[in-house]
């Protein structure tokens, strides 16, 4: 009885074994590079074109994508200097993949008012499985990712407040208008309220 037990164990080992070592987990990016071709402003807040994010696997799972550095990046100004992670922002900033399942990635590249070195920047948008262990710990493994190139050019303090009010201003459009309609009327109200006084009375006969 324990002999085929253990003959059934076996069999079925052996059937389920290929399909156990063949199932893994892959990622890719529609993208190699990325280049944005005219200079860029301090204060500015910029849409970059967005990162198809791509399950090259057979199992489905929890994507992301992060901001990355080449190694010596630093010490080889030729390379380009290092943006910091929190310029950028991902939307979604993790999603659900099924096999050959694509998810287009929204990019924002926002430039701080202030402390931004003029000069070519270079770094690594790079999309990845997040894994999580048993502990609760996410861990990544594979992964892929595309260039991003672009150039900040000098500016200012008053430069990069005009150029981040201008970026709000077109990002919520409409609403900011209908803000500042909202104010403009509240105001012109205040002050025909101040300097005309409406007496209404009725006079006996």
């Amino acid at each position: 009885m324990r002999k085929a037990q253990a003959s059934g164990l076996i069999v079925c080992l052996i059937l389920f074994l290929p399909i156990l070592v063949l199932a893994k987990i892959g990622v890719g990016v529609g993208i190699g590079k990325i280049v944005v071709d005219q200079p860029l402003k301090p204060g500015l807040i910029y849409t970059l074109p967005s990162l198809p994010v791509l399950n090259t696997g057979d199992e489905p799972g929890e994507y992301g994508v992060s901001v990355e550095y080449h190694e010596g990046q630093e010490t080889n100004p030729e390379m380009g200097l290092k943006p910091k992670k929190e310029w950028f922002s991902f939307e979604p900033s993790t999603f659900y993949l099924k096999p050959g399942q694509v998810q287009q990635v929204q990019i924002k590249l926002s430039l701080p008012l202030k402390g931004v070195k003029p000069g070519n920047y270079f770094v690594y948008l790079e999309g990845h499985p997040i894994k999580k262990s048993v502990t609760g710990q996410t861990s990544v493994g594979v992964a892929a990712a595309a260039k991003l190139y672009f150039t900040v050019a000098p500016a200012n303090i008053f430069e990069g407040i005009y150029y981040r009010i201008l970026s709000l201003w077109v990002m919520y459009s409409p609403w900011c208008q209908i803000v500042l309609g909202m104010l403009v009327v509240a105001i012109i109200i205040a002050i025909f309220r101040k300097f005309f006084t409406l007496q209404i009375g009725i006079r006996k006969k």
